[in-house]
């Protein structure tokens, strides 16, 4: 019976998932909250029902919070409300100003890649304060291997959404190694080209936790542009996604 009812949940999933851009988009509105070293984190917060907990989404190298204008609507759809942060290594994308990497630039402020982990944990600092739930955090590119590396650290984080995460940093930084202390539900997906190389950077994932992912009918896009409509491999990142999210559920 359980099994049934799951079946059946999943199948609501999936046609929510298909048609979300039948339905209205939900209300949005843009928040701040400081990061440890004082800097404000803008990001706009997409809510379904304040109930509900939250999926965190972050951007990829040159990106913004616009990455997911079209993503986090679909996913309200699965029961969360949705974050999306800018982080200051970050830039523009669909015409949305990455506003934390602004004020870091005029506060003269390190803009690499790992600079954007207070950003980050702030982010779930503040989901988990509103909420009172661990949330769910999903990456793209760089910041699919920073999601890996803090889920490590911070029991707050029910599972991890990794889309095409690298090696992308120096030699002190290992995404691989860091990878062999989790042991909650983790998707990591990338393009049919990325498959080879997401094998070995997930050799030492208990596989017990791991669904990895990559399309089957192309070659699909890195990172979360993976989801977006003009992809013609969506479908199948859409679909691995959902079952994903309901086995994390159950």
């Amino acid at each position: 019976m359980t099994q049934l009812r799951s079946c059946w949940h999943l199948i609501g999933l999936m046609f929510l998932g298909i048609f979300a851009d039948c339905l209205p988009v939900q209300a949005q509105k843009t928040i701040t909250f400081p990061a440890k070293d004082g800097l404000l984190v803008t990001a706009d917060l997409y809510e379904s029902d304040p109930s509900y907990p939250y999926l965190l989404l972050f951007h990829k190298a040159g990106s913004s919070r616009g990455e997911y204008r079209e993503i986090a609507p679909r996913l309200l759809k699965v029961g969360y409300n949705c974050l999306a942060v800018d982080l200051r290594a970050g830039d523009e994308i669909n015409f949305v100003v990455n506003q934390t990497a602004l004020r870091a630039r005029e506060q003269k402020l390190s803009t690499n890649y790992l600079d954007a982990v207070p950003d980050m944990q702030a982010a779930i600092e503040y989901a988990t304060r509103v909420s009172r739930k661990p949330v769910v955090i999903m990456g793209s590119s760089y910041s699919a291997s920073l999601a890996l590396a803090l889920a490590t650290k911070n029991p707050q984080v029910a599972a991890v959404i990794a889309l095409s995460p690298g090696e992308y940093f120096d030699a002190n930084f290992s995404v691989r190694d860091t990878l062999t202390y989790l042991t909650i539900p983790l998707w990591i997906g990338g393009t049919k080209d990325e498959l080879p190389y997401l094998k070995i950077l997930t050799s030492k994932v208990d596989a017990r936790y791991l669904t990895l992912f990559s399309p089957v009918q192309g070659n699909g896009k890195h990172g979360s542009l993976a989801l977006w409509a003009d992809n013609p491999t969506k479908d199948e990142y859409w679909f691995s996604l959902l079952l994903f999210f309901n086995q994390i559920k159950e």
